[in-house]
């Protein structure tokens, strides 16, 4: 099937919204989709090694038959292969790319982000001159990623030579931990301070980590000083990220802050167009309209419902209706709706910011004071954020019983009264969960 690969990317924004950032990048990110036998109701998903296909199986296959479902109204029996075993028969389904690319060209501008746009572009065309740092904030799904890459793509056209790193705000902290733990700190700084640009995406998920901060702010200082371009992008300005570090929050409003807000009706229209235009399908003026009337705060479930209005249209050759797309957009918001916030994803927050292991905050046997504060935060953050009763809370952290995690509950929230750090850190894990 021509246009597997279209399909693919509507499943995987299908995960996204159903799984944690890190289990998402560890185990789906990774997958390769090779084919798609409609007639016989089976797709081959490609995977680095045996050990992920074991995973997979366990952990997320019945995900995964969910979200292929969703997209195509039908069973589809999932196989995983690894590279030794894809053979010519499972790639005798040709994948075409028709991915869509974050250039300038591909960026619908209007009121809402035409100060951004043109921050970024002049950042494109003239990079460490024009402003640096340059710091992108607002709500999920406005197009911030977008910029951010296409930055890094326009400067890459314009010199070949420079070198451009992104990474994630949390990706950063996770491999910083990687790396002292492998005790290979002198690989980890090369990769990010001898790059002519920085691109950090949704750097507020470094606050309130202190070894993350502390290596961020000597390589920000290390690039800012070879005269090297930073641009960082958040869902809140510098000043509303509590538990950044002073020094940081202050390099960081150093440079340009330019925020982008959800689009107007006309640049709704307009993105729809252009993602139609994109994705090689035509879709009717009277549905464009009836789309931007719906979709009306992210770009991203705009972008969703495009691609899949051209996923069934190339299944079943209906043209786009407004009674065909009803369905479809009702889909996407479901989907894009903020799942649950689950007690893993609270865990590895947790986790993340404390710099100890999920593994440690859930284990009965570790009761050192090093754990157990944390251990406390995240048994609080659980009563507050979910619906757990607290002998279910118990459960999930070791089998402890009703009164701990009571004394873990009332200790955490004394705590937070008189501490005012604890209590910002608290808060921007919330926050942070709740992406």
């Amino acid at each position: 099937m021509e246009n597997f690969k279209d399909a693919w990317i509507v499943i995987c924004d299908y995960c996204k919204n159903n799984m944690t950032d890190i289990a998402y990048n560890t185990w789906i990110n990774k997958i390769e989709p090779v084919g798609l036998d409609f007639d016989n109701k089976k797709a081959v998903l490609m995977v680095p090694n045996d050990f992920h296909r074991q995973t997979l199986e366990r952990c997320y296959k019945v995900l995964l038959e969910k979200a292929f479902k969703d997209v195509f109204d039908s069973d589809i029996k999932i196989e995983f292969t690894i590279p030794a075993e894809d053979t010519k028969e499972e790639k005798e389904i040709e994948i075409t790319d028709n991915g869509y690319e974050y250039t300038f060209d591909t960026f619908i501008v209007g009121n809402s982000n035409k100060f951004a746009h043109a921050a970024c572009l002049a950042v494109a065309q003239n990079p460490s001159k024009a402003y640096n740092p340059l710091f992108l904030y607002g709500n999920s799904g406005l197009g911030k990623t977008h910029l951010l890459y296409a930055i890094g793509n326009e400067i890459k056209k314009n010199d070949s030579s420079k070198s451009i790193c992104y990474v994630k705000g949390d990706t950063f902290t996770n491999e910083l931990i990687e790396s002292l733990h492998r005790a290979n700190m002198s690989e980890f700084r090369q990769k990010y301070r001898y790059a002519d640009v920085l691109l950090v995406d949704d750097v507020q998920f470094i606050g309130g980590k202190e070894s993350t901060q502390e290596e961020f702010f000597h390589t920000f200082e290390t690039l800012y000083l070879d005269h090297k371009q930073i641009i960082l992008t958040s869902d809140r300005p510098p000043k509303e990220i509590k538990t950044l570090d002073d020094r940081l929050r202050g390099r960081f409003e150093m440079g340009l802050i330019a925020d982008i807000q959800p689009p107007d009706i006309e640049t709704r229209i307009a993105i729809i167009k252009r993602k139609a235009e994109i994705m090689d399908i035509e879709i009717p003026n009277d549905v464009c309209e009836y789309i931007a009337n719906n979709v009306k705060n992210n770009i991203r479930q705009l972008e969703g419902t495009v691609k899949k209005i051209k996923a069934k249209n190339n299944l079943d050759g209906e043209k786009p209706s407004v009674k065909s797309v009803q369905n479809i957009i009702a889909d996407i918001l479901n989907n894009d709706t903020p799942p649950e916030v689950t007690v893993e994803k609270i865990i590895e927050e947790v986790a993340r910011t404390f710099n100890v292991s999920a593994e440690d905050l859930r284990s009965s046997k570790n009761r050192s004071a090093y754990i157990s504060g944390p251990r406390q935060v995240a048994i609080y953050i659980v009563n507050e954020l979910t619906t757990l009763t607290q002998e279910k809370i118990g459960q999930e952290f070791g089998g402890r019983d009703h009164s701990t995690v009571k004394y873990a509950i009332d200790t955490t929230s004394k705590k937070m009264k008189k501490d005012s750090k604890l209590r910002s850190i608290v808060d921007d894990i919330i926050k942070n969960c709740s992406i």
